[in-house]
């Protein structure tokens, strides 16, 4: 395996020519449309056809909601041990609520596949929004809890669940213990039915860091209380933020060093974006949004644009600038180059897996590349809740 990077003049014949495979596996691979034109810069995977060398197990895992296309699924199960179906939510008196779409196909799918649906809790109200004030009112109630606790496993009892991913944002810092203890009576109660919890974690780099989004996630209490946790390394860049890479590796390896002083290993998976941002120019804080938009729609505007692909060597990410109607916009997406290098990140630090916001685009050549790099783990043993205490 390589990844091979476009220059000037080149095209799909003299490339596939010179690395000695057919037109239509490098096409295929990276998913170019006819009539197969190219950016310079652009990062192309290239298959020698060997298994990579040093492969090991990953537990792979994503996001997706309801109405995700059902080629895309199809496509994307097989690189999966796990789904994460987005979302469930809950009241303030601790009652389920379900998702807007009917998830039943799915959960179908995924376990013809041999892939583990995973059941997402996050403070969804009854209304369809987020509604962090009832993080508060579920932590500070242990009837609350009980409640939702009971519901959430008669609830993946009956729909064929087979785990739960907890995903909080924007805990308060005095609902930090209790939000931990609440993360741990869950495991506790569904570990005895062979479910195993995950929860996603905010990217903290150190214990003291401060902001509404890290003050209430303690990564040593609730590294201890859950299963696994998945790190949200994604958002540095976001759609109301300046121009920057959403997963600039420098910054996600401070964030994994930072939660293996604190949590095992073998207990954490890596967040991974599958998006990326298109922002008009110049930038201004709170007038300007930006656009998400995929690998291969990110690659389509640099050819129809005719503008050259860029590499930020410290972010590790791909980047360019095109003009439209008299407005320059930024890119930021995801390429091989970077996905191979938060997967070298994965290996560096021994983790447990890779888990991707979100599965709603299909990006064949990072599946092709973590293919190569590792085989992924369809059995999901449960940790021994003991060893955890």
């Amino acid at each position: 395996m390589k990844i091979y990077v476009v220059k000037q003049g080149d095209s799909v014949d003299s490339i596939a020519e010179s690395q000695g495979i057919p037109v239509e596996t490098l096409v295929w691979a990276n998913q170019i449309e006819y009539p197969y034109r190219l950016a310079v810069g652009q990062a192309l995977y290239i298959s020698d056809g060997e298994i990579g060398e040093g492969r090991r197990p990953l537990f792979s895992s994503g996001y997706a909601y309801p109405f995700i296309d059902s080629g895309v699924l199809e496509d994307t199960l097989p690189y999966l041990s796990a789904i994460n179906v987005f979302s469930y939510g809950f009241t303030e008196d601790g009652n389920l609520v379900l998702p807007m779409a009917d998830d039943a196909w799915m959960i179908e799918r995924a376990l013809q596949w041999g892939v583990r649906p995973v059941l997402t809790l996050t403070p969804l109200g009854e209304d369809g929004r987020f509604n962090n004030n009832l993080v508060s009112a579920l932590v500070r109630s242990q009837e609350n809890q009980q409640r939702l606790i009971w519901e959430l496993g008669r609830t993946m009892q009956e729909k064929g669940y087979e785990g739960l991913d907890i995903d909080f944002e924007y805990v308060l810092a005095e609902d930090r213990v209790e939000y931990a203890d609440f993360v741990r009576r869950a495991t506790q109660v569904l570990n005895i039915f062979g479910y195993t919890v995950t929860v996603a974690l905010a990217p903290k780099t150190s214990a003291q860091q401060r902001g509404l989004l890290y003050e209430g996630i303690d990564y040593r209490l609730l590294g201890e209380a859950a299963n696994h946790v998945m790190l949200m390394t994604y958002e540095w860049g976001y759609s109301q933020g300046p121009p920057m890479a959403v997963a600039p590796i420098n910054m996600v390896r401070k964030v994994v060093e930072y939660a293996v002083s604190e949590i095992p290993p073998e207990k954490i998976i890596l967040g991974i974006p599958n998006y990326g941002y298109d922002w008009p120019l110049p930038f201004e804080r709170g007038v300007t949004r930006a656009r998400s938009l995929g690998t291969l729609e990110a690659v389509k505007l640099a050819v129809d644009f005719g503008v050259d692909v860029r590499f930020d060597e410290t972010a590790m990410s791909p980047y360019f600038r095109y003009w439209q109607y008299g407005i320059q916009h930024e890119v930021w997406y995801e390429d091989a180059r970077s996905i191979r290098a938060k997967f070298d990140l994965i290996k560096e630090f021994n983790l447990y897996g890779a888990g991707y916001w979100q599965l709603m685009r299909f990006f064949r050549a990072n599946w092709l590349l973590m293919d190569d790099m590792f085989y992924i783990e369809r059995d999901w043993p449960l940790m021994d809740y003991e060893d955890m205490s």
